[in-house]
């Protein structure tokens, strides 16, 4: 290290501090010797993404802000897992936990916060836990395969992304909430009970203005007590009832504490070379829990240690967004009425939208918008400027028009007419001003390319739209210059691959990549498993498929889990068994000592926790086809038992389920698919919510495409009555041909479907003829392919396959 520099120390490796030092090293990289402390086990990570890990939609390395590399390559000392726990303030001497010493110039606190416990009797109970890090996300991952009832506390925000992650995992999930309705501090009570409807309709459940005052149980919590007296049964208790600064050591240090650490508008505390920053810090009696203003913090104080000029920090307006839940929700300002506001609402309750704005003395001060949430960026700005809206206020209920000085209404002209300083990215703070850079300076003429230049949408993603605007308006004008590749390694899209590949008659991936000339010569993780499905698919005769391009599970047909094991899922046709195959299953899970069985979703048998070394012998000794859980296939059909044995049944759903999962059964397709039967429109079978869902109905079959029970909950379009098994078959095989042939890698029927239009699928599979073609098309692939785990044993490759997985690394968060 440079002995002239000045020694920074760095306690807390969050968003707010880290990103207070990228700001520093952008402004003054030679200035500081850099140290930071970090409590968890983690480099810098996105702390608004772990509901998105909780569900599946990012794994750890996909939030992470910046990795391993970055710390090194800033000359910065990162002690993870290794919280500060003592700092002499007189001899600059900070102390960590792991028994490090280290010197400072200048010490910033950025410690955040930590999940608030309410004090009640069994909150020290096993199963009871916070929402707030990684640690916390596991906790609720594994509680969530040993137990079925979850209830959480809080509906807030918090609360019901943590809400919305139990019940993705499996669990029966309640909300309890003290208040009368939902996110009560960021949304009015319309806007709150259209919520409310649309999350009962995902499978929450709501306890609202109930006060707990005991938690049940002996060592583990098995339920709530509320104070009327009522009870609700739990395996799983979560607290989001807010957050608490994290300022105990501060406290012990001698610096000024209220709520958080007393700073001024320069985020200095009252002892000198001591700043605190983010969650942790108080500012004019404020703290702060949302990432912008944190990043506000941080822009000023780095300023300030640089030694460069700077306005002070005033203070923030703050705005909200739902995230996870699938559903839109917008808030900002202050929405609340009073005696001296004026409100205007508009809402559509079959449109399932709402806009409310408060207007006090001619300014827009407040607004909650629900289901549209497209006008939130240029109310938010209207907000923080404080100007006049006197005589335009129904024109703004209404929608943005040319009398707000945007010269249209359109996104376009709003965007031109927005100021360089606006805000694009709430999430990493991110202007206009920056992102227009990125594009005309630096080069960037992609979303992948601007989101890694200034980490614009590289969080929740509700300013790509925005980001695709400017990238538009910014370069040249050429389709090529605001395209987004498959990958960051081309700038061609998924259509114009395909379309070369047929033109030139490509028949490799290595070809694909030299010939159309990929940056890079290898291609990523992204784009090879890509071109091996489109090249499988556009030559299901004379392709090899590429197994190393293929996912880690799928080549080994079994999933990984976090711990290093294995998960394995035999095909059970429809959901329907027999005593021998339950008997098989039984005795293989015994004799691999498999220590959980558990019934999926699906309907299906899933082997957790097995050995990677035993899995060739297991699906050997299995004898079964796999279920392709790991697999970008046909994953199940769920079905009902129909008319076979329930009175409502009208058809025969698990006989159709069979069929139509032995003729799908190993079918490559872009992404995972699901299917389901239900044998009346009681629908027990959840078909309104797969890729392909079959509905009895009196005299024939309702079909349902598009639909999605994920992370984003899309109900299924109706693609058109039959009245034959046979025209079922028809039906399904031509639309996963025509999705097969037509989706990008990664998109499932859902998205596709609302990229294209049902109106064009419906075109597409109107006439027979079509229909039959596609149909012969799909069959002419399923004729080609063989269950691999047949394939590896008849070719005595059982083995072999497996070598790569000695030196597999445990799957981790």
């Amino acid at each position: 290290m440079n002995a002239q520099k000045k020694k920074l120390v760095l306690i807390g490796n969050g968003m707010a501090g880290v990103r207070t030092i990228e700001h520093l090293l952008k402004l003054a990289p030679d200035k500081y010797e850099i140290t930071i402390f970090g409590s968890e086990p983690h480099p810098n990570y996105n702390r608004i993404m772990l509901s998105s890990v909780l569900v599946g939609g990012a794994d750890m390395k996909e939030i992470v802000i910046n990795d391993w590399s970055w710390y090194q390559e800033n000359n910065i000392t990162l002690h993870t897992g290794d919280p500060v726990t003592k700092i002499d303030t007189d001899k600059k001497m900070v102390y960590s936990k792991n028994g490090h010493k280290v010197a400072y110039d200048e010490v910033i606190f950025a410690t955040g916060s930590k999940a608030f416990i309410l004090p009640l009797p069994g909150a020290d109970k096993e199963g009871v836990i916070g929402f707030r890090d990684i640690a916390d996300c596991e906790k609720m991952i594994d509680a969530s395969k040993q137990y079925k009832k979850a209830v959480v506390i809080g509906g807030g925000l918090l609360g019901l992304e943590a809400a919305r992650g139990l019940l993705h995992l499996g669990m029966d999930v309640n909300v309890v909430h003290i208040n009368p309705y939902l996110m009560n501090l960021q949304l009015d009570e319309a806007a709150s009970k259209m919520l409310q409807r649309e999350l009962e309709a995902q499978g929450m459940k709501f306890l609202l203005q109930k006060s707990t005052v005991n938690i049940k149980g002996k060592k583990r919590a098995t339920g709530l007590v509320f104070s009327d007296g009522t009870e609700v049964d739990a395996d799983l208790v979560v607290m989001a009832v807010g957050i608490r600064p994290e300022v105990e050591l501060a406290r012990a240090s001698g610096l000024t504490v209220n709520r958080g650490i007393v700073v001024d508008d320069f985020l200095r505390t009252d002892l000198p070379n001591v700043y605190a920053v983010g969650e942790c810090a108080e500012h004019r009696g404020i703290t702060y829990g949302l990432v912008a203003p944190l990043y506000d913090q941080g822009a000023v104080l780095a300023k300030l240690l640089a030694g460069a000029n700077s306005d002070p920090y005033t203070g923030s307006v703050t705005s909200t967004k739902l995230k996870v839940s699938g559903v839109d929700v917008f808030s900002a300002g202050s929405f609340k009425e009073t005696p001296t506001t004026r409100s205007l609402k508009l809402q559509d309750d079959l449109a399932g939208t709402y806009k409310k704005l408060v207007i006090e003395n001619g300014k827009l001060v407040g607004a909650v918008l629900f289901g549209d949430t497209s006008e939130g960026s240029e109310l938010f700005s209207l907000i923080k400027k404080g100007e006049s809206i006197e005589g335009r206020e129904k024109e703004l209920l209404l929608g943005f028009s040319p009398s707000q000085g945007g010269g249209g209404s359109s996104p376009e002209a709003r965007l031109k007419a927005m100021p360089d300083d606006e805000i694009i990215c709430g999430c990493n703070g991110v202007s206009k001003a920056t992102v227009a850079d990125a594009i005309l300076s630096k080069g960037c003429n992609s979303v992948s390319a601007i989101k890694s230049c200034t980490k614009a949408s590289a969080s929740c993603g509700g300013c790509k739209p925005l980001v695709e605007g400017l990238l538009s308006i910014y370069s040249d004008g050429s389709g090529e210059a605001v395209k987004e590749g498959i990958c960051g390694c081309t700038s061609l899209d998924r259509d114009e691959i395909v379309a070369e590949i047929k033109r030139m008659k490509l028949t490799n991936i290595n070809e694909v990549i030299n010939v159309l000339e990929w940056k890079n010569s290898e291609g990523c993780s992204k784009c090879r498993p890509a071109l091996n499905y489109y090249l499988g698919m556009l030559y299901p005769d004379e392709y090899i498929d590429e197994k190393e391009s293929r996912i880690t599970n799928e080549r080994y047909h079994a999933n990984i889990q976090k711990d290093g094991t294995f998960s394995v899922v035999p095909r059970i046709y429809g959901g329907v068994t027999s005593p021998s195959e339950l008997k098989k299953i039984a005795e293989v899970a015994e004799k691999y000592e498999v220590p959980l069985v558990k019934f999926t979703g699906g309907q299906r048998l899933d082997l957790l926790g097995v050995k990677k070394e035993d899995l060739p012998k297991m699906w050997e000794d299995l004898d079964m086809p796999s279920g392709h859980a790991y697999g970008k296939t046909l994953r199940t059909v769920k079905t009902c038992v129909g008319n076979t044995f329930c009175r409502f049944g009208t058809q025969d759903a698990m006989g159709m389920g069979i069929k139509l999962e032995k003729a799908f059964e190993r079918l490559n397709t872009p992404a995972k698919v699901k299917i389901a039967v239900s044998g009346c429109p009681r629908n027990c079978a959840e078909a309104s919510i797969k890729d392909f869902g079959v509905i009895a109905i009196d005299g024939g079959w309702e079909l349902h495409v598009g639909g999605n029970g994920g992370v984003k909950v899309r109900a299924t379009d109706v693609i058109g009555v039959v009245k034959t098994e046979d025209e079922v078959m028809e039906w399904g095989h031509a639309f996963l041909q025509l999705y097969r042939e037509e989706a990008s890698w990664n998109e499932r029927t859902a998205h596709w479907i609302e990229r294209v239009g049902l109106d064009y699928v419906k075109q597409k599979l109107e006439k027979q003829e079509d229909r039959l073609a596609l149909m012969e098309r799909i069959k002419h692939t399923l004729s080609l392919t063989t269950d691999p785990w047949k394939e590896i044993v008849e070719k005595d490759e059982l083995r072999k396959n497996f070598e790569p997985l000695k030196s597999t690394q445990p799957a981790t968060l």
